[in-house]
């Protein structure tokens, strides 16, 4: 079963990503709509403005989703960074597609009063498995996304494990016989680790994730 393809298109002009699902994978997300594990027809990120403030952020997806044709139940992203810049790595057969934003990084264990100041910035994965996970496997698949970017993170000089606004989608079909393990030496979480780090990585090097770049054509 092959992931889909992100499809690029324009909302009320701003860029959204849509990956529509000819039928529905199990998914597991943090994601403000269609977050929780269950199955899921599509996926959107979407870039809203940097000073975002709408109080039902998962009504905001559905009219978006709405407009973009989407049906049945899929989880919506939402980011302050173009999502033009997302960037694909793909290792083991297990592809992540990442969208980089870290204006305000935070440490997870911080004290609140560490953190003095705030500013948009968000990492948004998308991953997809080309084999079934257990449940459990999907819960562990979360945690290798979060150790695979916290390291990106490290490794690129950012004083932070993410941001406090990071979400994350983990993907696989709903047939097939299921892998007990997502951890980052199991068979599928190994290339997950490996994917999400190239994508962090490569992410991390876009000059201004929020800005608009003139090379990018709608």
């Amino acid at each position: 079963m092959s992931a889909p393809s992100a499809a690029l298109h324009v909302v009320r002009g701003r860029p959204v990503l849509t990956w529509r699902c000819a039928r529905p994978w199990l998914a597991i997300s943090s994601a403000a709509r269609g977050g929780g594990i269950g199955p899921r027809s599509w996926v959107l990120n979407a870039t809203v403005v940097t000073d975002y403030d709408n109080p039902d952020p998962a009504a905001h997806v559905d009219e978006m989703a709405a407009e973009l044709g989407l049906s049945g139940n899929g989880v919506g992203l939402l980011t302050a960074v173009d999502v033009r810049h997302e960037v694909t790595a793909v290792d083991g057969g297990v592809r992540a597609s990442v969208t980089t934003g870290v204006g305000c990084p935070i440490w997870a264990a911080a004290r609140e009063e560490a953190v003095t100041s705030w500013t948009p910035g968000t990492i948004n994965a998308v991953c997809w498995s080309p084999v079934r996970l257990s449940e459990a496997a999907l819960v562990n698949a979360v945690a290798t996304v979060a150790e695979a970017k916290a390291q990106a993170l490290l490794e690129s000089g950012v004083a932070g494990t993410g941001t406090v606004t990071d979400a994350t989608v983990v993907l696989c079909p709903v047939d097939g016989e299921a892998e007990s393990y997502g951890g980052p030496r199991s068979r599928i979480g190994a290339g997950l680790a490996r994917a999400v780090h190239a994508a962090v990585t490569a992410g991390l090097r876009v000059q201004n994730p929020r800005g608009e770049d003139p090379d990018f054509t709608w």
